[in-house]
């Protein structure tokens, strides 16, 4: 079910067709079965008038949701790539080994989860990777416990935290019920 939700192309086609088809036997009943006289052709403009007018605060408001989540989604993207462009830099202040180790687990770190936007990345690779992380940055701060070390360990955290946000707002879509 989620997988449909993920497509909007697909959902508007179906409805579409679906509207469409009920747009077309509701127009072939009223004209078959009893045609309209001229006060009941009256209330029907109220009713349509009225429907209408629903309908496009329902598209309104929807419009208005996924204007504001897509708007959130860039803003943690936006945030999740500063977090993980300034762990890089603060990486250099590391010794030299650990600082290779910890540039070489964030460039892997970046292609899983620019995997992630493009809907292949694997959560139990992402999950080792960002274990890997966390124990290099960790063993630095346990071995020479300075404020540079903080500094790094503070960075990797805000990079660990950015990636549940997006994935997060990533999730955040229009509620299956307001679809319906």
């Amino acid at each position: 079910m989620r997988a449909i939700i993920d497509k909007p192309f697909i959902i508007f086609l179906v409805f579409f067709v679906a509207q469409l088809c009920a747009a077309y036997l509701g127009d072939l009943f009223r004209r078959t079965l009893r045609p309209l006289d001229a006060d009941e052709r009256e209330d029907f403009g109220t009713i349509l008038t009225a429907t209408l007018t629903l309908l496009g605060l329902i598209i309104g408001f929807s419009f208005s949701m996924a204007v504001s989540r897509y708007d959130q989604r860039k803003s943690y993207e936006a945030a999740e790539a500063n977090a993980i462009g300034t762990e890089f830099v603060r990486a250099n202040l590391l010794p030299t080994e650990d600082a290779t180790r910890v540039r070489e687990l964030l460039n892997q770190y970046v292609n899983q989860r620019i995997a992630f936007y493009l809907g292949g990345g694997e959560a139990s690779v992402e999950a080792k990777l960002q274990s890997g992380l966390w124990s290099a940055v960790a063993h630095v701060a346990r071995s020479e416990p300075t404020p540079v070390a903080a500094l790094t360990v503070s960075g990797m955290n805000d990079v660990l935290n950015s990636q549940g946000y997006t994935q997060a707002a990533w999730r955040n879509r229009i509620p299956v019920a307001a679809w319906g």
